[in-house]
């Protein structure tokens, strides 16, 4: 047998190895094409999944965020309803105590029938009773006078922050005189007269601590308790023995604290005035468009007596005071300047602000962050950015 190859055997065996050659590496390229379109999926799933779980990171962050502030505000709301509740348990008790020391003093009648008459009499005179105050409080003292003119101006002493308030005690025969420094405080500095407040070495002082801070600078003294308004509450007033050191009384003004009572003074939400009348309290209620309303208070219980509700806008007002139940109100600008009345309310109906000249105060450093009115004195204790003012008024007969 010869051992020579045929050479037409040898390239049909070389046709048939380079056509499965051939068809193998179309396979493989065909098979690694397709696992890179399956890769670029995978990829392109990956990252949308990482988009996904960031979105879903940043809901979560903004939601406990959100829980957060929640839970504060619900903080808040607990410890307003706490003061409420406390301030209600310590009413109750008072009440109590007042209907028991009652049953001891005036034993029950037995067996009184009311005749129809007698108790339709009494049902007119409740009804009566309720128009007198409606028509106004009773003046017990000379309150024909009506004010005229802001005659001159006495800086007195330079003393404590930009914002405050200082006043006499408004009671009869006392000659005390406190400073309140700030707008929001516990420490009260009481001088035995205005000559010891006066003098520049280091007069006689006593420091007087609050149970609780005061907000804003409308703070007054009357027979020696002090009336301010509670910090952190938008409403109540707290009385304040200043002998014994004690809160003695704390009540709450219906639709005061919403906004500040004047839009020049924007930490003062409530501000407490004596006139010859008794004590009062300013604020301004959105409900009325925002003007001022004025509640006359019983100094004794605190108790609301009644409620006016004027047409003196607390824009561009500064302060306020009362003097013989008429409200005169303070106006400014919001860059200081001389002050001036242009808007009053009189309760008795005798004076009225259209038929009332616009009144000048004299000129001062800036502008007022308090002002109280003194009915013995007839004087006006202002606060000017720090400098502690006195002004004289001049009053003229109403009727």
């Amino acid at each position: 047998m010869s051992s020579t190859v045929n050479p037409l055997v040898l390239y049909s065996l070389c046709l048939i190895v380079g056509s499965v050659w051939s068809q193998s590496s179309t396979h493989d390229a065909f098979i690694i094409q397709y696992l890179e379109r399956r890769l670029l999926q995978m990829e392109e799933r990956l990252s949308q999944c990482e988009l996904n779980t960031q979105s879903i990171t940043q809901k979560n962050y903004d939601l406990s965020s959100e829980i957060r502030v929640s839970l504060s505000t619900l903080s808040l709301l607990r410890s307003e309803v706490k003061s409420q509740v406390d301030d209600l348990s310590m009413r109750m008790d008072r009440v109590e105590r007042e209907l028991e020391y009652l049953e001891n003093k005036i034993p029950t009648p037995p067996n009184i029938e009311m005749e129809e008459a007698l108790l339709e009499q009494q049902i007119k005179d409740a009804k009566l009773e309720q128009l007198k105050k409606k028509a106004g409080i009773k003046v017990e003292n000379d309150c024909r006078t009506t004010l005229s003119q802001i005659k001159s101006l006495k800086i007195v002493k330079k003393a404590g922050d930009v914002y405050g308030s200082w006043l006499k005690d408004t009671s009869k025969g006392s000659n005390k005189v406190y400073l309140f420094s700030g707008i929001r405080n516990k420490t009260v500095l009481e001088f035995p007269s205005l000559q010891s407040f006066k003098k520049k070495a280091k007069p006689q002082t006593k420091q007087l601590q609050l149970p609780f801070h005061w907000q804003g600078t409308g703070h007054v003294v009357l027979d020696g308790f002090l009336y301010y308004h509670k910090a952190d509450t938008p409403n109540q007033i707290l009385k304040f023995d200043l002998l014994n050191s004690t809160v003695v009384d704390r009540t709450f003004i219906p639709g005061a604290g919403k906004l500040p009572t004047y839009s020049l003074n924007l930490n003062t939400y409530m501000d407490l005035a004596v006139d010859e009348l008794g004590l009062w309290v300013i604020y301004a209620d959105p409900d009325y468009g925002g003007n001022l309303v004025i509640t006359k208070l019983d100094k004794g219980t605190l108790a609301v007596e009644y409620t006016w509700d004027t047409q003196c806008k607390s824009r561009d007002a500064e302060g306020a005071f009362l003097m013989c139940g008429t409200l005169y109100v303070v106006y400014n600008t919001g860059y200081g300047g001389r002050s001036t009345i242009q808007c009053l309310y009189d309760i008795h109906d005798t004076i009225h602000s259209n038929e009332s000249p616009v009144m000048f105060f004299p000129k001062r450093y800036s502008s007022h962050s308090s002002i109280h009115y003194h009915p013995g004195d007839k004087q006006l204790y202002a606060w000017d950015d720090g400098y502690q003012t006195i002004y004289e008024v001049e009053t003229r007969r109403s009727y």
